[in-house]
C-alpha cells in the first residue's frame, strides 16, 4: 500500500531536486539545464533591484502566519463543537457543509467576491445604500482587504482542517471520558483538560507542515480577489503574485527558479528552528 507514495515523492519530489540548479543559470532551453551558462546570484538579483522584496516577503509571512494560527483556532472551535453533537445525521451535513467550500474554484470566489464588494451594483453597496449609508469604495481601499482576505481564506479551508481535528477527537478513547465523567469533570472541564491536550501533539505537526510553505502564497486566492488592481499592492501583493507579475510574458524560467529557491530555502530555515524549539519544550511532538 505504500509503494505508490513512496514512488510518488521519489519520482515528483526526489529525482527533480537537481532542476534547482535552474536558479542559478540562464535558462536556455536548447543547451538545457546544465548546458546553460551558470550566473551564479544573478537571477536573485531582480527581487532587489526594485526594492520590494522586504514587502513583498512581510506581506507573505503575515498572512500565512495569520492563516495557520487563526485558521487552526477556528478548526479546532469546530472540531470541538461538532464532536459533541449527538445526531448523526445533523453531524454528517454539518461536516459535508463546511467542508463544500474547500472544493469551490477560486476564480468562482473572485466572481464572488466582485459581485460583493463592487462600488456600482455589488451587494453590500446596495445594501449600504438601502439603508441610507454612502457607497464604500472596496477596490480603491487597500486596508480592508487584508480582512477580506483572510475571511476568505478561512472560510474556504476550515472545512478540511476541522475533519482533521475531529479525526483525531474520534480517535480518543471514550472510556477516558467516561472516568472524567465519573470522577465529576464537567464538559468543560473534559474540553479543557483532556480534548485540548490531546489535540496538541496534532496541532503541532500542521504547524511544523504550515510552517514550511509559510513563504509561498496561496496565489489562486490572491490573483483572483485582487487581480491588476495596483492601489491595492501595498497590502495584498505577495511573492508569487509580484513574481507572476514579473515574469508574465517573458517566460524566464529563471528567475521563476530563483523565487522558488528562496521561498523552500527560507521555509526550511523555519521548519528547522521551530522544530529545535519543539524538540526542546516537548520532544515527542517534533518532526524528528
Amino acid at each position: 500500500m505504500l509503494a505508490p507514495v513512496i514512488v510518488y515523492f521519489v519520482l515528483f519530489h526526489y529525482v527533480v531536486m537537481p532542476g534547482a540548479y535552474v536558479a542559478f543559470v540562464d535558462f536556455n532551453i536548447r543547451k538545457g539545464i546544465f548546458g546553460s551558462k551558470f550566473v551564479g546570484l544573478d537571477n536573485f538579483q531582480f527581487l532587489l533591484k526594485n526594492g520590494d522584496l522586504w514587502n513583498i516577503t512581510k506581506n507573505t509571512l503575515l498572512y500565512n502566519f495569520v492563516f495557520l494560527a487563526l485558521g487552526n483556532v477556528i478548526q479546532i472551535v469546530f472540531a470541538i463543537m461538532l464532536s459533541e453533537v449527538s445526531g448523526k445525521w445533523f453531524k454528517k451535513v454539518t461536516q459535508s457543509v463546511f467542508l463544500l467550500p474547500y472544493f469551490i474554484s477560486m476564480v468562482i470566489v473572485g466572481v464572488f467576491a466582485y459581485n460583493m464588494f463592487n462600488y456600482n451594483s455589488g451587494f453590500v453597496n446596495t445594501v449600504m445604500v438601502s439603508l441610507g449609508f454612502e457607497r464604500y469604495e472596496f477596490y480603491s481601499n487597500p486596508d480592508i482587504w487584508k480582512y477580506i482576505i483572510v475571511a476568505f481564506k478561512i472560510w474556504s479551508a476550515t472545512g478540511y482542517g476541522m475533519i482533521v481535528y475531529l479525526a483525531t477527537i474520534t480517535g480518543i478513547s471514550h472510556d477516558l471520558y467516561e472516568a472524567a465523567y465519573m470522577d465529576g469533570a464537567s464538559k468543560w472541564q473534559r474540553i479543557r483538560y483532556m480534548t485540548l491536550p490531546l489535540l496538541k501533539p496534532t496541532f503541532i505537526l500542521l504547524l511544523l507542515f504550515g510552517l514550511g510553505g509559510i513563504l509561498k502564497g496561496s496565489f489562486d486566492l490572491f490573483y483572483n480577489l485582487i487581480g491588476t488592481n495596483s492601489v491595492l499592492y501595498p497590502q495584498t501583493d505577495i511573492i508569487d503574485t509580484y513574481v507572476f507579475r514579473s515574469l508574465v510574458g517573458q517566460f524566464n524560467f529563471s528567475m521563476g527558479a530563483a523565487v522558488g529557491f528562496y521561498q523552500s530555502l527560507f521555509g526550511l530555515i523555519i521548519v528547522l528552528t521551530v522544530n529545535l524549539i519543539v524538540r526542546k519544550i516537548e520532544p515527542d511532538s517534533a518532526l524528528f
